[in-house]
């Protein structure tokens, strides 16, 4: 079944070996919606035997197909149409986020066009790479570096941004050679079915972009599989903890992009109410379901309550709703556990911080995933709220002496994905940014640039997705020494 507005025709298969066909288990995947908690269609659910004919299938298009083999220009062309294909539905794509995962409308055009403007800019820059290059060498006359493709790619996307995530691994392993297996959550899989009909309709081909949409245990049973050579997973810590140790065993490759704990540092040149907005408005982004989110702010000890009140003034202004309303600030979160989840993280910190306001299911929403916007004051950073991903829009505020201080608190955390300095002072930005153990800094907000490399330090995750460095991680580099020069490289 598929949600009104959304034209996918094989909803209740896989796209398996350029086929569409039943899974093997028999059994479908219902999609709930966040906002009233109904039924708003189902999917093939794929079991542990469905994981392995997809690696069978794109082990066989990479081994013995035609793909990596192919000249990367003619890769690209077909690359190109599956673009041009994924711009013309751009509404259903965004619909599918709002339907899914509770992302307001306001904001899912534009995301998902942006995700697909990121696709071109990637085919753009392979345009312009060098897959075989010559270097210097004083041991031979011809010395090459070739970029082959690393091989089969489990490509694992999470709920929270599942079209532009999944479409940025798919991307980045096609321009490389490889082929890919399609992994979306069983909460978001829609996108990855429009992804797998424009791989269609540009004629992938087949065996090369396979999709299967199924649960932990046989999602963990792709990752097993020997036949796959890269793991490429965005999610939580733990799951990435278990694929590492997974990969580690057979040394596969993995790039896992994970949780975050992100600290906003306040100068004192940063009014006070622009930061109040600004913050309020930040953490209500997705719902708060957002990796790299500023969920910790950092604030000067004699600015720390005034920052409290005014992000308190903020929050109660916001609108919350269901995700389909254009005038709705704040939608619901993507499911019944996230929220009590969100809510066990409330009720830890209603006994280790103040609470300032928020905290509870709005009012006059009955039914739907709907927490308030919620502000800890004098929060302690050695607490569960301070330390551990929330994804939600739960904000702390923790009192520090200065710059030197600041830095000490944001670098105390197992995270270290992203981050900001809140100033107007460039240098000081740069300098304070240099200090943080993060893989991003943004300054005055939450700034990230998918054209540039995006990943973090220590539990936030290993490697890095976009930029050149993301096309890279789907490659292994192969040097070959010749005695003279070939006649084609």
């Amino acid at each position: 079944m598929t949600p009104r507005g959304i034209n996918i025709r094989h909803t209740d298969r896989l796209w398996i070996g350029g086929q569409w066909v039943k899974a093997q288990s028999g059994r479908m995947i219902e999609l709930i919606s966040p906002n009233d908690e109904q039924v708003i269609g189902s999917v093939a659910e794929a079991g542990e035997a469905d994981m392995d004919a997809a690696v069978a299938a794109a082990r066989a298009a990479f081994d013995h197909g035609p793909w990596p083999a192919m000249e990367p220009d003619a890769r690209l062309a077909i690359l190109k149409a599956m673009s041009a294909h994924l711009h013309a539905r751009n509404a259903e794509i965004a619909l599918a986020w709002t339907l899914q995962m509770g992302g307001l409308a306001s904001f899912a055009g534009p995301m998902s066009a942006g995700s697909t403007m990121t696709l071109d800019g990637i085919i753009g820059m392979a345009e312009k790479f060098a897959f075989v290059e010559k270097r210097p060498s004083h041991a031979v006359h011809t010395a090459l570096v070739a970029y082959e493709p690393v091989g089969v790619v489990a490509a694992i996307a999470p709920w929270n941004g599942p079209y532009g995530i999944m479409l940025n691994k798919v991307a980045y392993a096609l321009a490389a050679g490889c082929s890919v297996i399609m992994k979306p959550s069983p909460e978001t899989p829609l996108e990855a079915y429009i992804i797998a009909e424009a791989a269609e309709a540009a004629g992938v081909p087949p065996g090369v972009v396979n999709l299967v949409c199924g649960h932990r245990e046989a999602s963990d049973h792709l990752v097993c599989n020997p036949g796959v050579d890269k793991v490429s997973f965005t999610g939580s810590t733990v799951a990435g903890k278990r694929i590492a140790s997974v990969c580690g065993e057979r040394i596969a490759r993995c790039t896992l992009e994970l949780g975050g704990k992100s600290a906003a540092i306040l100068r004192d040149d940063f009014s006070t109410s622009d930061a109040a907005k600004l913050l309020a408005g930040t953490i209500t982004l997705m719902s708060g379901q957002v990796c790299a989110m500023l969920s910790r702010v950092l604030v000067p000890r004699a600015r720390h309550d005034e920052l409290a009140d005014l992000i308190a003034a903020e929050m109660r202004k916001i609108t919350i709703g269901h995700s389909d309303d254009p005038g709705v600030q704040l939608g619901p979160l993507a499911m019944k556990r996230q929220l009590e989840r969100v809510e066990m993280y409330i009720q830890s910190g209603r006994e280790t911080a103040d609470l300032v306001t928020g905290g509870n299911r709005p009012a006059h929403l009955e039914r739907g995933y709907f927490i308030e916007p919620t502000l800890f004051a004098n929060v302690d950073n050695a607490s569960r709220i301070a330390q551990e991903e929330i994804f939600g829009p739960v904000l702390s505020l923790i009192p520090v002496e200065d710059d030197e201080h600041a830095i000490a608190v944001a670098n105390e955390s197992h995270y270290g994905l992203n981050g900001s300095i809140l100033t107007h002072d460039v240098d000081a930005a740069y300098r304070l940014a240099r200090r943080m153990r993060t893989g991003g800094v943004g300054q005055n907000g939450l700034r990230m640039d998918f054209g540039l490399p995006f990943g973090g330090f220590k539990q936030s995750g290993v490697g890095r997705e976009g930029g050149l460095e993301g096309l890279m991680s789907y490659m292994e580099l192969k040097t070959i020494l010749l005695d003279g020069a070939p006649a084609q490289l």
